[in-house]
């Protein structure tokens, strides 16, 4: 392992496989052959702030205190900013909620922390999108390093009021 690495680094798929994955996950998560994956994977459809364009995203499920959230550092976060109205889709249905995105370092960082423990670090990669360079979890403070360099950050899921 070389030193000179962060202890955390993002991660992300190369575009092509971005590119083949998202729509067969979209079609899958959209219908029952989904099957496995939507026990793993969730649809976010929102609307971008500047653009107006419609996305709908494939994200890992991610549950706390039966609350949805999303773990990210994709650019496509920002329309969160202050809160945004999202769809939903994850076991089959589709619900609409409000989605807020939390950027604060020390908020983060122990959530990720909790996640790469739950996950192993072998899973935590995948899932998280995430590179760790240490045969180890990473510590809270490594993780607020990590987040504040790369962007890390949770999307709560919240019912629409």
């Amino acid at each position: 392992m070389r030193q000179d690495r962060p202890v955390v680094e993002a991660s992300y798929p190369p575009d092509i496989v971005t590119r083949l994955f998202n729509p067969m996950a979209r079609f899958a998560l959209s219908t029952p052959l989904g099957g496995p994956l939507r026990r793993r994977y969730m649809l976010l459809h929102f609307t971008g702030r500047k653009s107006g364009r419609r996305y709908v995203v494939p994200v890992t499920v991610h549950r706390a205190d039966d609350r949805l959230y999303v773990l990210t550092g994709a650019r496509w976060r920002v329309n969160f900013r202050g809160g945004a109205d999202v769809e939903v889709t994850v076991d089959g249905r589709t619900t609409p909620m409000r989605g807020e995105l939390v950027e604060r370092p020390e908020t983060v960082a122990p959530i990720y922390a909790r996640r790469i423990e739950e996950y192993g670090l072998r899973v935590a990669r995948i899932e998280l999108a995430v590179k760790i360079n240490v045969p180890r979890v990473p510590t809270v403070p490594e993780l607020i390093e990590a987040v504040r360099r790369e962007g890390l950050s949770v999307i709560w899921l919240l019912p629409k009021p």
